[in-house]
């Protein structure tokens, strides 16, 4: 699945702990800065997995403040490892 994460999510420690929580969960993918303030997370798991990932992103890092979550399907090649650039 494809999110874009809104908020104070960039220069909070967002990405990493996204990293922590996705290896945590056996997801690969991504987490990168976007132009607008936006974090996209790219993650490819298991659907119990990816739903938690997705429960957690709403909570995010302890300095994070999400005010929204949107994700889609994709049919990106899953790609090895979780990264954050």
């Amino acid at each position: 699945m494809r999110c874009l994460v809104s908020g104070k999510v960039q220069g909070v420690w967002f990405r990493g702990s996204t990293q922590a929580q996705a290896v945590a969960l056996g997801i690969t993918g991504h987490a990168r800065n976007l132009p607008d303030g936006c974090v996209e997370v790219l993650a490819c798991g298991s659907d119990t997995a990816l739903t938690q990932l997705k429960a957690w992103l709403w909570q995010g890092s302890p300095n994070a403040r999400v005010d929204g979550v949107e994700c889609a399907a994709t049919d990106a090649t899953p790609p090895k490892g979780f990264t954050t650039g």
